[in-house]
This record gives structure tokens, C-alpha cells and sequence, in this order.
């Protein structure tokens, strides 16, 4: 397991400019983009002890992070 942050300029290089406008752009975007970093970032301090958790809210938290995850992908790589 690794202690990495998954920060999604990180997730998908490919599409950092299109994040960068959609943040701006697109209020729903932005809200997910926010809730993915919180997540994320709760996430990365579980891992490296900085807020220990427990096993079962540590597992829940990277589940809400990958589905978070998912739905912004589907809002970059959908054409609209």
C-alpha cells in the first residue's frame, strides 16, 4: 500500500487542463472536484497515522474516493 496522495491533476495527467476548466466552468464539477479532495486527503492522513482510524472508516472512506473518482472521470471523458 502506498502513501500517496491521489490528487487528480496525478489521477489523469491527460485530462488536466479539462479539470482545471471544468472546475471553473461547471459549479457540479467543482462540488465532486471538492468532495474527491477531502476524501483524498482524509484518506492520506489515515494512512500515514497523522489521524488514525479505524480499519472499517478507513475502507469506507477510499470507497467514497473511488466512486467520487469514477464520477468525475465519466464528467471529463463525456462530451457534452
Amino acid at each position: 500500500m502506498t502513501h500517496t496522495p491521489h490528487e487528480l491533476h496525478e489521477e489523469f495527467p491527460e485530462l488536466a487542463d479539462k479539470i482545471t476548466a471544468l472546475k471553473s466552468s461547471d459549479p457540479h464539477f467543482a462540488k465532486l472536484a471538492d468532495e474527491y479532495h477531502e476524501v483524498n486527503r482524509a484518506v492520506h492522513r489515515a494512512e500515514t497515522n497523522v489521524e488514525p482510524t479505524d480499519q472499517f472508516n478507513e475502507e469506507e472512506m477510499r470507497k467514497e474516493r473511488a466512486r467520487l473518482k469514477d464520477e468525475l472521470y465519466k464528467l471529463l471523458t463525456t462530451d457534452a
